[in-house]
């Protein structure tokens, strides 16, 4: 497939452009399936309580080491808590759902960077770039 890189297109119809891609981005089967597995997660009492429970573990690390309180034990258990809460099927559908539409966006992100020689989902995140 060729890209005519001589197009030219109104300013006005950048953002239709835009809005046509975020439509399209949102009927990929990734992104379905992303949803419908995030929905899950958000819906399972269980798995929310251990997400819970596994922040605020992820806290106390997070303080501990900002005091130089934290050691290799406490790193283990957190590690060991994420891989447990990793584990359960739904949270586990999830992440490989969201990895399968993040490497969708990535290609998107090429083919959108490729003729504009800066990469476009760095530069649409709005920080400032050294």
């Amino acid at each position: 497939m060729s890209i005519d890189t001589d197009v030219t297109v109104p300013d006005s119809d950048i953002e239709t452009l835009g809005r046509e891609l975020g439509e399209a981005i949102r009927n990929l089967p990734e992104y379905e399936a992303f949803e419908s597995a995030k929905a899950a997660v958000e819906s399972d009492d269980e798995l929310q309580e251990q997400i819970q429970e596994f922040e605020s573990l992820r806290q106390e690390f997070m303080l501990a080491r900002q005091t130089g309180d934290a050691g290799q034990d406490d790193l283990q258990e957190l590690q060991q808590a994420q891989s447990e809460l990793h584990s359960q099927p739904t949270m586990s559908e999830y992440l490989e759902a969201q990895q399968r539409l993040d490497a969708r966006l990535e290609a998107v992100n090429e083919a959108i960077s490729a003729p504009l020689d800066v990469d476009f989902g760095e530069q649409a995140g709005g920080c400032c770039q050294d």
